[in-house]
């Protein structure tokens, strides 16, 4: 696994790097400590996953994402940042990224990252569950548009609202087994692994 690391702090560069080579497969192709740079050795490395923070000097983690992910769409981007702030969060999803993890969670980057190049999003459970909020001046989640049921919409909803299965069948007056068979066609009809990027794509998707 080929990682870009970027953050303004020299110092936690060069701590992430320590710790991410002792893991035997894992390498550092380069440090850097701005947004420009990011792009740049983004370019040159094309890495597996590029591990940036989000609020530094110049153009910043979020807009060299952008960037980023405008010239190569299927691009890795890991936020990892002390700021857990709505609008960052907001516009991490907004874009694409594939995981937001705070800098104090450290001992989940290896295992977020293996995640991420499997496929996964990686927000953490408390990120998602404060997504409805932050996303509610946005229009409703339109599910004929994916082809899906007004049922099915609803359950989509309810995911994303943090609910767990039981919780689910309670509100829908539905059985647990029938909600795990919704929750299976879902994932299989929007091509999704679990439940993080059920939650992720309904928020993306509104409006």
């Amino acid at each position: 696994m080929k990682i870009v690391i970027i953050d303004d702090d020299k110092l936690v560069c060069m701590s992430l790097k320590t710790i991410l080579q002792a893991d035997p497969n894992i390498t550092v192709a380069a440090v850097g400590t701005s947004g420009e740079e990011a792009v740049s050795l983004y370019r040159t490395h094309r890495p597996d996953i590029l591990l940036m923070d989000i609020q530094m000097k110049g153009i910043g983690g979020l807009a060299a994402g952008e960037q980023i992910l405008w010239e190569f769409p299927d691009a890795r981007i890991l936020f990892l940042t002390t700021f857990s702030d709505n609008e960052y969060i907001i516009k991490a999803l907004g874009m694409g990224a594939k995981g937001y993890l705070i800098k104090q969670d450290i001992d989940a980057l290896i295992p977020a990252m293996r995640a991420v190049l499997s496929g996964q999003n990686v927000f953490g459970n408390e990120i998602v569950t404060r997504i409805p909020a932050l996303m509610n001046q946005k229009a409703a989640f339109c599910p004929e548009k994916f082809r899906l049921s007004p049922r099915e919409g609803e359950i989509m909803e309810l995911v994303a609202k943090g609910m767990n299965n039981k919780e689910i069948a309670d509100t829908l007056f539905l059985s647990e087994g029938t909600v795990r068979n919704y929750l299976s066609a879902l994932l299989d009809k929007l091509s999704l692994r679990d439940r993080t990027q059920l939650a992720v794509f309904y928020y993306r998707n509104q409006g």
